[in-house]
């Protein structure tokens, strides 16, 4: 799985202007009519991907619950929230 952040040189908590901003800059920069490298437009189609799940709401909710679940983000803070979440219940049983 690509990791669509880093696709477009972003951190996961980009704003919709950041991934519009990015994207932008990195299509022109891989546009295959602008550039001839042999891998141009792979990269192009990596970036439009990207853009296409990071814009739109709900695409992009799906990728971060994936990435979260994958520990592609901060492992050892994501462990640490399954663990709480795991454990409040135990110590407060009036806790939903």
């Amino acid at each position: 799985m690509n990791d669509h952040y880093t696709a477009l040189g972003l951190a996961s908590s980009a704003t919709l202007a950041d991934i519009k901003k990015a994207f932008r800059q990195k299509a022109a920069l891989y546009h295959p009519d602008r550039n001839s490298a042999s891998d141009a437009a792979a990269r192009f189609r990596t970036v439009q991907e990207a853009y296409d799940v990071l814009s739109d709401e709900a695409k992009r909710q799906a990728y971060d619950d994936n990435r979260r679940r994958n520990l592609l983000d901060d492992p050892a803070q994501t462990a640490r929230e399954i663990w709480q979440a795991y454990f409040e219940p135990l110590r407060n049983p009036s806790h939903p």
